[in-house]
């Protein structure tokens, strides 16, 4: 009877210490659902990879490929993100670096400039699981779900520059150097064209505007050349619109001894005795708060968003108080209010320019 109760004791002893075992080694079959990434759990910023695909112009351009890494690089510090960018040295490179970034598994990839559009189109329609962004171009209605176009009202603060350019002029003389022309191009060289006029038209007197486009954002002998020759002629102010192509113009700024007039950056650190004021266009606010909406998970696919005035994405520059005199500075105010109210409506092209110029 003793051995009975004692191999009956035995066997429950065993079963108890193989049931403490099994749930001592047991392994869930999924992570635990606090641990499990979702879609929207991956808004948090510290899991989101973000990178931009310049043009040629590279990251260092001192305009609009720099003033988009440092809204990633602003993002990268104060959301959490990872930011890269892959540099293109011609528009061959475009696609290939799309694919690069791809295939690193980014999670929101930028061009910058509009000659990325149809890189980067193909790109998201081919990759519906990636999200895409595009600096200076709209698709419209055809923007793909994954994908959003910031463009800027350039326009704006080239009238504002303009402006600044008409008044202070001591030659009746003034020059635009672009890059490549098309739509965003075209809304720097009108919009500077027309400030000039309506400060002439204030001043009662003719301005003449020289024009002529490098057909390119990375040449900046040609550049150099081109405003060379625009001083030689008697300009004594140049806005220029043309990327890297810009450095020349404000080197020849520098070796003429006369004003040039940045763009997309507050550019007077390049040549402080000689750039009297920038048409900025912050496209670093703009690359910014895509990221924020995509880390919020607010992320604005199909859609176009535009930047002006009054979302305090362009403006003049903030050292333009170091050569433009208090009083001009006050009236570019005024102008400004009234493009804001409706009263003065920029042109951005030949056709609107022509409108325009019918008002004065």
């Amino acid at each position: 009877m003793k051995k009975k109760l004692l191999a009956l004791l035995l066997i429950a002893v065993l079963a108890f210490g193989l049931v403490g075992c099994g749930n001592k080694t047991e392994t869930p079959a999924t992570e635990p659902e606090g641990n499990a990434e979702t879609e929207e759990d991956k808004g948090t910023g510290e899991e989101l990879k973000i990178a931009m695909v310049t043009d040629e112009g590279g990251v260092h351009d001192q305009s609009f490929n720099q003033s988009a890494w440092e809204g990633l690089e602003q993002a990268g510090k104060e959301l959490g993100v990872e930011v890269s960018y892959q540099e293109s040295q011609q528009d061959a490179d475009f696609a290939p670096n799309f694919e690069t970034l791809l295939d690193a598994e980014n999670d929101l990839i930028w061009g910058i400039g509009f000659k990325l559009s149809d890189a980067l189109k193909e790109a998201a329609e081919a990759n519906p699981d990636t999200k895409y962004a595009i600096v200076d171009f709209a698709y419209g209605d055809e923007t793909p779900d994954n994908a959003v176009g910031v463009v800027f009202k350039q326009e704006q603060p080239s009238f504002l520059v303009g402006y600044i350019a008409g008044k202070m002029t001591e030659t009746n003389k003034v020059g635009f150097v672009g890059g490549i022309a098309g739509d965003v191009i075209w809304g720097f060289d009108y919009g500077f064209q027309a400030g000039v006029q309506y400060a002439a038209k204030e001043l009662g007197k003719e301005i003449e505007v020289l024009n002529q486009y490098a057909e390119s954002f990375s040449d900046a002998a040609k550049g150099k050349a081109i405003a060379t020759n625009m001083y030689q002629q008697g300009a004594d102010i140049i806005f220029h619109a043309s990327g890297d192509t810009g450095n020349g113009v404000i080197e020849a700024a520098k070796e003429q001894d006369k004003w040039v007039i940045g763009v997309d950056r507050d550019q007077n650190y390049l040549a402080p005795d000689n750039v009297l004021t920038s048409a900025m266009k912050r496209v670093d606010v703009g690359v910014y708060n895509v990221v924020k909406d995509l880390v919020d998970g607010k992320f604005p696919g199909g859609q176009t968003v535009v930047y002006g005035l009054e979302e305090g994405a362009v403006d003049i520059a903030p050292t333009s108080d170091k050569h433009v005199p208090a009083e001009i500075l006050k009236e570019v105010e005024d102008i400004k209010k009234l493009i804001i109210d409706g009263e003065i409506t920029v042109p951005f092209n030949e056709e609107t320019y022509k409108e325009f110029m019918k008002t004065l």
